[in-house]
């Protein structure tokens, strides 16, 4: 095999690809457009975002399965089905070792055992592997090591408040504490605590764990950084800001609710500090023999300017849409196509330092926000009609119109225009914290204070109007209480 020794070949090696690539899971979203950079790519989703307008979603048909309480559940039911089986088998090539490849955006190890059975090549590292650096404990001593500083804390056992408090007394960490699980999102594994009141509401989940991390509470921004771990070395891509919290957006507190990428977000000093980061703890990572797509959470404490390592996600994310999209990535390569480089047997030569010098620089950045827009009230409704998913308008007096279906945000070029893609459809459930959708718009959806515009405020409510809902039964309000009871809320994205 030729080994590839630019930019140009790398592009034409997945412009020529004869492996199928398959991205498994409920939506599109994560990886949208990658098809139009690797040959045979095809997403296999539970939910059908674009009603049969994307030639490269497959969808199997409805059957019976438990109620989903987590992503793998979704992605090991895709696995399973017999239309995915057989779609499979039909695209296999002739004369190789694998029928595809597969990605997720979650996996376990019987999502390993499902695809030995399908011959499809997982192009992630094992899910044990990835499981150990997921837990948030394993952050914190992972960036230790890379010298990649958290926010002040400990890391221990918990049984009660007062040993809570004596824990948080001998560290120096204060009265107003954030005690973190393991696994989890920071929606609803994250508890902010300032009393025994507090505790008390969350005193079960934390003292079953055999480890917390309790940390000291600062007044702090998210901001979040996605990169790749190849083996020349670790690709970083840009700086995002993150929405989280947003009551018009989401149920829960210190829930993430989106993104913004533009250069003038953070100052050079922050920008150069997280890059470098993101590299120490690619290496890091690289010792542990992990390759691939990871995300970095940091957190800047306002009060001190600090910043901190906030956690590793060993994955693609929420926002992979974000970095795969942006400017620098149509011209050079998306970050996710590093990522399929070091799984495809590929022989690759790459001068990380210049890509990533290239893509440090702010002049090839654009700006773009997305929101994640979830049902906030407490209402219990089916859903009768909701919007489709494409390019909308927002009028001067507030409301929202559609303009025409598109298959990502690639036509949308001014700020009274996004594109969005619906998650919850006719026949779904309002419930609280269900995903309605996301919505990706040129420019920024926050303020200098990040507080959310007018515009994003706009956007959300015109998007939200166009959902209607029809009357739940007693015995149909009871049955959503008791699924969303058993699965405990798992964000889709």
């Amino acid at each position: 095999m030729k080994t590839l020794s630019s930019l140009s070949d790398i592009r034409q090696y997945f412009y020529r690809n004869d492996v199928p690539t398959y991205f498994i899971g409920a939506t599109p979203f994560n990886l949208l457009g990658m098809d139009e950079w690797v040959r045979r790519f095809t997403f296999i989703n539970s939910i059908d975002c674009f009603d049969g307008g994307h030639s490269s979603i497959f969808v199997p048909s409805e059957k019976p399965h438990e109620v989903f309480g987590s992503i793998e559940d979704i992605t090991n039911h895709l696995l399973g089905h017999e239309e995915v089986a057989e779609l499979v088998r039909s695209n296999a090539p002739r004369g190789k070792p694998y029928a595809g490849n597969a990605v997720f955006l979650m996996f376990d190890e019987e999502t390993e055992r499902l695809c030995k059975q399908l011959r499809l090549r997982v192009c992630f590292p094992p899910a044990r592997l990835r499981a150990r650096i997921d837990n948030k404990i394993m952050t914190t001593r992972i960036g230790n090591e890379a010298g990649v500083k958290s926010v002040p804390n400990a890391l221990g056992r918990v049984a009660g408040y007062d040993q809570l408090r004596k824990l948080s007394k001998r560290h120096r960490l204060g009265d107003d504490l954030v005690v973190q699980t393991a696994y989890g999102d920071s929606g609803h594994t994250t508890f902010f605590i300032s009393s025994e009141k507090d505790y008390a509401e969350y005193a079960e989940e934390i003292e079953k764990e055999k480890e917390v991390k309790v940390m000291k509470r600062v007044r702090c921004r998210g901001s979040a950084l996605e990169a790749c771990v190849t083996r020349h070395g670790t690709i970083v891509g840009p700086l995002m800001t993150e929405l989280v919290g947003f009551k018009e957006l989401t149920p829960y507190k210190g829930g993430w609710c989106g993104n913004e990428v533009f250069a003038d977000a953070f100052p050079q000093k922050v920008r150069d500090f997280a890059r470098r980061s993101a590299f120490k703890i690619g290496e890091a990572l690289r010792k542990r023999h992990y390759r691939g797509y990871f995300e970095v959470d940091f957190l800047t404490d306002l009060d001190t300017g600090d910043v901190y390592l906030g956690e590793i996600n060993p994955r693609i994310t929420g926002a992979s849409s974000m970095t795969n999209l942006a400017s620098f990535a149509h011209a050079d390569a998306p970050l996710f196509l590093f990522h399929l480089l070091e799984y495809t047997g590929a022989r690759y030569e790459l001068d990380v330092e210049a890509l990533n010098a290239r893509w440090a620089d702010s002049g090839n950045i654009d700006a773009w926000s997305q929101l994640v827009i979830k049902h906030t009230g407490a209402q219990i409704a089916p859903i009768r009609s909701a919007p489709r998913t494409g390019v909308w308008e927002l009028h001067d007096d507030g409301t929202v119109s559609f303009v025409r279906q598109q298959l990502h945000r690639r036509t949308v070029q001014r700020g009274s225009r996004a594109f969005f893609l619906r998650i919850s459809g006719e026949g779904d459930w309002f419930y609280e914290g269900a995903d309605l959708g996301i919505l990706v718009t040129p420019g920024r959806l926050m303020s200098k204070g990040y507080r959310l515009t007018a515009r994003a405020k706009a956007w959300n409510a015109g998007i939200q109007a166009h959902y209607d809902t029809a009357r739940a039964s007693a015995a149909q309000r009871a049955r959503i209480e008791h699924q969303q009871a058993e699965v405990g809320g798992f964000k889709l994205l």
